[in-house]
């Protein structure tokens, strides 16, 4: 048993006085720095205003920002610092075309760009790199794993998200675009940093990095990043924690760098993170007051209840007495370069990896009222007992040769790719749906609402156990020829072959008599009609086993033409080709397979530098999508009278056109101040969609379909962010202030089909604020404050998607207003 945090027996008012007071000390702090801020502004520290020293790897190899034929947003780690960015989650609020999904919590958020999303156990559309290594895959049901963990965002040289498909270069094939996580290299310098923050919500954090250079040719950097925050959202159901929407999780990273010879470096980076929260949960917001069922009356109630309290937008009713999300992952990268000659590197990249993931919660946020003195649940997710949600190790190799002609004029590089995901033992769920349970890992339970009334739906756990593996392998070749010194043609290719096995022992649990269980395999229960079939009955989930297997071979390519008409000024169009592979989620009935799908994006920019009184970059893309075969999660509702909820499943539906325009641009009309703006138009819409069949004896009689017209998930047409930065003209002994100011407008967006009142997330408008005293008084002493969502905006993460299927909506609220103070010291060189 874990140590709980702030249970339910905790005294609850003692610890929000406590909190209170600390959340009035942190901001006076953020109001000080408002009434001082006169000007908005942007961090961009150790970045000239024209971008000529923001160093890319985009294309695997380093180049200038403005010399690269693809939308990016860079992010140093000055500027991460800045804006309080810690998890995946915080990366959206200030990216335009960058969306994240955290519907199952911020520390298994998954990224979606310009409108390539990834949903639950799907291959994600959008590649996480760090140190040029893929993330490692989870094989869970969750949207956890194939992203940016917890504690991967500290002692970084920067963060780039790439927007497009990346289907030459990078190691894994995606449709949307990819983020790389680019961390510090060892250096010769004997150098490092402790820094601490302090924050409302009980906030300590403590980072901490020691560079050492153990002799010429060997140093060594170790960082730990250490980091707890109570819950934003407070439970008033009284069962289980105080608040939930917790952080709570420490990472450590050893990096080491040795020059075996003079054309010989091996890097070696190892991480590990864990994290141990109590999770999330949603809020419900509405229901349908003439009553689907008997659930709509509970959700309706809850309502009620909620409103007679008068809560809050943050106030939530957990029903689980032991709600947890834990994760913890570690990983080994050796990459070894051999500078051959002059126009010749050879490099190769080694991984290895391990995930475990380990959930439980309740999915809808619905606490209804016990049964007869039991404890009633509608969905439960849950690990089962002894073992774990995800459980997953990773393995790739890639082998890279980079090279030039002797004059300069052809650059080029071919490799080869290989990645293998393989089970470290079986994954297991066990999801009570609509039952009173006094304990449901021992099968106590019956249905609990009453089966005299209308609308009764028999309950039923779901009890499955899996093990998935992946497999895929990748050749490419890629070169740009500058046929004039103003005008150059990129090509590459790639073809990757995919292949992905699963088994799954997918058990349904019925009661027909209070603790009575009678078992069957859900892949064998057959519904003819409305009535039930019980069909194949067992004593053992091993009688179950079903296998399943995916498997794709696919050619992506890119063509780029490049003009430089001055060495400012670059133009560009490319044409380029993305494929996301097919995949299996074992766990879902009839729907357990789905497809590849396909992109082909025609892109036109433009990147302009400019010097002088005036300095800056502007930056401007033109695209469009066409999408095929484009795999959609939507939900199946289940037929009348049939005990099992609605399922949302993976299929290749659609085919859709994406298309807009972005903008990034950094101006410094003079000294000390500096205005960078972000700005994506986004124009997505389904064109067809055509579902398969549903088969007669299917559990599932119809589906909330997206309508041909719709635009696409978590797509808002426009988003704008607006940075500046301000520093005071002060003496050098008293230091550098810096005071700075983010304002991120979006649009609405749709989270659902549009059949549901209440899938469309408002628009949004939040307004971060900062400021950094850099070398106080000539010391290496730096502080800085910030405060998040200034004017406490209630923003809609997501929506629970329930008001089709049992009458009640749920929304997952964004963070409220948040301060901060941190004080770092630096030593060495």
């Amino acid at each position: 048993m874990r140590a709980r945090k702030g249970s339910a027996q905790a005294p609850r008012q003692g610890r929000e006085r406590m909190a209170w007071k600390k959340h009035k000390r942190v901001m006076l702090i953020g109001s000080a720095m408002a009434m001082a801020m006169s000007t908005p502004a942007l961090a961009q520290q150790g970045s000239s205003s024209d971008g000529s020293d923001i160093v890319v790897t985009a294309r695997r190899t380093e180049e200038r920002l403005q010399d690269v034929p693809i939308s990016i947003t860079v992010f140093n780690q000055a500027q991460i610092s800045d804006r309080n960015i810690v998890t995946a989650a915080d990366l959206g609020t200030y990216t335009p075309s960058l969306s994240t999904n955290t519907r199952f919590g911020p520390d298994k958020a998954s990224f979606a760009i310009r409108g390539f999303s990834q949903d639950p156990a799907t291959s994600p559309s959008v590649g996480v790199y760090f140190a040029e290594v893929v993330a490692p895959r989870s094989a869970g049901a969750t949207t956890g794993g194939s992203g940016s963990g917890p504690g991967q965002l500290f002692d970084l040289q920067n963060v780039q998200v790439l927007k497009g498909p990346q289907g030459t270069l990078f190691g894994r094939n995606t449709t949307g675009g990819a983020v790389l996580l680019v961390p510090n290299k060892p250096t010769g310098n004997l150098e490092g940093y402790v820094q601490g923050t302090l924050g409302d919500y009980g906030q300590k954090r403590v980072e901490a990095v020691l560079n050492v250079p153990l002799a010429d040719t060997f140093k060594v950097r170790l960082g730990v990043d250490r980091n707890k925050r109570d819950g934003y959202l407070r439970n008033r159901s009284g069962i289980g924690p105080d608040a939930v929407g917790d952080v709570d999780y420490l990472a450590a990273r050893l990096s080491i760098l040795a020059d075996l010879t003079p054309d010989l470096e091996n890097y070696t980076i190892g991480s590990f993170s864990r994290s141990d929260t109590y999770g999330i949960l949603l809020r419900p917001i509405a229901c349908n007051r003439s009553g689907l069922n008997q659930l709509t009356v509970q959700g309706c109630a809850q309502i009620d209840r909620q409103n007679a309290r008068g809560d809050d937008f943050w106030d939530v009713e957990n029903a689980h007495p032991d709600p947890r999300s834990y994760l913890r992952q570690w990983q080994v990268i050796n990459t070894t370069t051999w500078t051959v000659s002059d126009t010749l590197t050879v490099k190769n990249i080694a991984s290895y990896s391990e995930y475990e993931e380990q959930t439980r919660f309740d999915l809808n946020g619905l606490n209804v009222q016990p049964v007869a003195g039991r404890p009633f649940n509608y969905i439960i997710a849950s690990h089962a007992p002894g073992y774990p949600t995800a459980s997953q190790n990773g393995f790739t190799e890639e082998l890279q040769l980079q090279g030039r002609s002797s004059d300069g004029r052809f650059n080029w590089q071919i490799g080869g790719y290989l990645e293998s995901s393989r089970p470290l033992g079986r994954s297991a769920a066990f999801n009570p749906i609509n039952l009173s349970c006094t304990d449901y890992f021992n099968l106590q339970c019956q249905n609990g609402l009453d089966p005299t009334k209308p609308n009764y739906s028999a309950g039923t756990i779901t009890s499955t156990s899996w093990q998935l593996a992946s497999r895929s392998i990748g050749l490419y070749a890629q070169g740009t020829y500058k046929l004039t010194e103003q005008f150059s043609v990129t090509a590459g290719v790639r073809y990757t072959w995919d292949r992905t096995t699963a088994f799954a022992e997918n058990l349904r649990i019925l009661f027909p008599q209070p603790n009575t269980p009678l078992l069957t395999c859900s892949n064998s229960i057959r519904y003819p009609g409305a009535s039930l079939a019980i069909g194949k009955t067992v004593t053992d989930r091993s009688q179950c086993h079903v296998d399943y297997e995916t498997s794709s071979q696919k050619p992506t390519w890119l063509i780029d033409v490049e003009y430089k008409p001055m060495d400012d000024l670059m133009v560009y169009g490319k044409w380029s080709r993305g494929y996301r592979q097919g995949y299996i989620n074992p766990n879902v009935i009839a729907f357990e397979t789905w497809n590849p799908e396909k992109v082909d994006t025609y892109e036109l920019g433009a990147k302009a530098s400019f010097d002088g009184a005036v300095r800056g970059y502007l930056n401007l893309a033109a695209f469009y999508n066409d999408f095929s075969d484009q795999q959609v999660q939507v939900n199946a509702l289940a037929r009348p009278g049939i005990p099992i909820a609605g399922a949302n499943v993976t299929v290749n539906a659609g085919k859709s056109t994406i298309k807009g325009v972005e903008v990034e641009g950094s101006i410094s009309p003079f000294d000390g101040f500096k205005l960078d703006v972000g700005y994506a138009y986004l124009d997505t819409k389904l064109k067809a969609i055509v579902f398969p069949a549903i088969d007669p004896n299917s559990p599932y009689g119809s589906f909330v379909q997206p309508a041909v017209g719709d635009s696409l998930p978590l797509t808002p047409k426009n988003r704008v962010t607006v940075t500046g930065t301000y520093t005071l003209p002060l003496d050098e002994a008293i230091g550098r202030i810096a005071l700075g100011a983010t304002f991120t407008h979006t649009d609405s967006q749709l989270a659902t089909a549009r059949s549901n009142p209440f899938g469309l997330l408002p628009p949004s408008d939040l307004l971060n604020l900062n400021m950094t005293w850099s070398d106080v008084l000539g010391q290496p002493i730096d502080l800085s404050a910030f405060v998040t969502n200034v004017t406490n905006e209630k923003v809609w993460l997501n929506v629970g998607n329930g008001y089709n299927s049992i009458g009640v909506e749920s929304v997952l609220p964004g963070a409220p207003r948040m301060a901060g103070a941190r004080l770092k010291t630096r030593f060495g060189n």
